[in-house]
């Protein structure tokens, strides 16, 4: 599904689901349930083919520990704490009145049940971050391993993103961690992922994980471009374009001087303000957005068709022949745009 990048691409993205506080944008619950997640907020920004992935985690409760699973493009590079102010700053370009809080195993056996691999290891103030890679079963197995209960939709949602994706983020939150640290219920802990990745996209139907099918969800998503940006679903469905313009300098300004956030050009980007309210129910996709300058964001990255694996194409010819059909018309639809490009 993933295709080359043939011009440098920056994305960000902010994230803030509202319903359902306690499992909003979180894949893993602990079972005594006395910490809850209050808020998530999502930062991924993309240029020269790298992705930078911030996303802030604020808890309330008391004491134990408390955990969120986010999917991931590709495998990190780097894990480290984030600037404290610039999702902040996001919310604030598009809602400048808005007060914002101060930042602060089963019968199967173990010999010969499947792992998930863990490829990194970290801490960041309160945040024990584990870097997964694995199918759903592999991720969902390990999530109860650790201690924590999944909901009843987590194996399907976790398999959705598995398919196109085996690459996942696991934060708990440890509370006793916190009380030493000095962190108050209410303070974020934001957390700053560099990503090697062809693509970048958005998931947004993790924020729906644990809901019920008519409950709210409601996120806000920033992009930032070097040019007006290709979207899959780009409007419609809950899902609305309310701003889109030159992005100002003061705007990019503020955002490269907080804590490494350098990586982001100083001018001539174009500033996309996408509004989401929809239900669970209805969220049943991601966003996808085209980094090759052709146009043509993925449905596959979207979640709006499935990756086609080898045994599906060999047991069924016709998916090869339109497999194979889809290549072709990819390909002239390319050199139809090279051509239209040296003409002009």
């Amino acid at each position: 599904m993933r295709l080359r990048a043939g011009t440098t691409l920056l994305v960000i993205f902010l994230v803030l689901a509202v319903a359902a506080p306690a499992l909003a944008c979180g894949g893993l619950v602990n079972p005594n349930g006395t910490v809850s997640l209050t808020k998530t907020t999502t930062l991924v920004g993309y240029v020269g083919g790298v992705e930078h992935y911030v996303t802030s985690f604020e808890f309330a409760g008391g004491g134990g520990e408390f955990g969120s699973i986010v999917p991931l493009p590709g495998i990190p590079s780097k894990v480290e704490r984030a600037g404290d102010w610039t999702l902040q700053r996001l919310v604030q370009e598009v809602a400048p009145p808005v007060a914002f809080a101060a930042d602060a195993g089963g019968a199967e056996s173990a010999a010969t049940a499947q792992k998930a691999r863990v490829i990194l290891e970290t801490k960041i103030d309160a945040l024990d971050i584990t870097v997964l890679e694995g199918g759903g079963d592999e991720v969902g197995r390990w999530a109860k391993e650790n201690g924590f209960s999944l909901t009843p939709d987590a194996p399907e949602v976790l398999d959705f993103y598995a398919e196109r994706s085996p690459i996942f983020m696991a934060a708990r939150f440890d509370a006793s961690r916190a009380a030493v640290d000095g962190q108050q219920v209410g303070d974020g802990t934001p957390v700053h992922l560099t990503i090697p990745t062809p693509n970048p996209w958005v998931p947004l139907r993790i924020l729906g994980l644990g809901l019920g099918s008519e409950a709210r969800v409601e996120a806000d998503v920033f992009l930032l471009t070097e040019g007006i940006p290709d979207m899959l679903p780009a409007s419609g469905g809950g899902m609305d374009l309310e701003r889109s313009e030159e992005a100002s300098s003061l705007l990019l300004e503020d955002l490269r001087s907080d804590k490494n956030m350098e990586w982001i050009p100083a001018e001539n980007m174009w500033f996309s303000y996408l509004k989401i309210d929809t239900t669970a129910g209805e969220l049943k996709h991601d966003l996808a957005i085209d980094a090759t300058g052709v146009g043509d964001p993925s449905p596959i990255a979207a979640g709006l068709a499935r990756p086609l694996t080898l045994p599906e194409i060999e047991n069924d010819p016709t998916s090869l022949i339109a497999w194979l059909l889809a290549i072709g018309l990819g390909l002239v639809a390319l050199g139809v745009s090279r051509y239209a490009w040296d003409r002009a």
